[in-house]
């Protein structure tokens, strides 16, 4: 199947998803190695590394966009992030990773119930339009 959603940065990443119950802020919320370690988060102790991350959004402090660049940086991010609200500090993260350090994590809105959590998914977030396929 495939669902066309916006693109909020471009990219192209394969990974098995993780949906989080709970939005996510990477600042304080993640630790170096890309494990949730808010200690109030339903996923507390879950690694996002190489995972396609399924949220209804981020949950800010504007510094989440810099922890997210260093993630991308130092390969233990995820490998897409798909939401279902628009969120303007991830996709600020991408795009200084992409800036800085030419690595582009794609950042995806769909309807966060429309993609599945049991399959591998295809993310190809181009500038017109963003299709997730599994």
């Amino acid at each position: 199947m495939i669902i066309h959603g916006r693109t909020l940065h471009p990219g192209t990443a394969t990974g098995t998803p993780i949906r989080l119950t709970a939005p996510l802020s990477f600042w304080g919320g993640t630790d170096n190695e890309g494990r949730i370690v808010d200690a109030h988060h339903p996923q507390c102790g879950a690694v996002l590394t190489g995972r396609v991350v399924l949220m209804e959004s981020g949950r800010g402090s504007s510094s989440a966009s810099s922890v997210l660049a260093e993630q991308i940086r130092a390969r233990t991010a995820p490998a897409a992030i798909i939401l279902s609200r628009p969120d303007p500090i991830i996709p600020l993260g991408a795009l200084i990773a992409a800036e800085l350090y030419d690595l582009n994590l794609p950042v995806v809105v769909v309807p966060y119930d429309a993609v599945p959590a049991d399959a591998v998914l295809q993310v190809s977030a181009g500038p017109d339009r963003a299709t997730i396929a599994w």
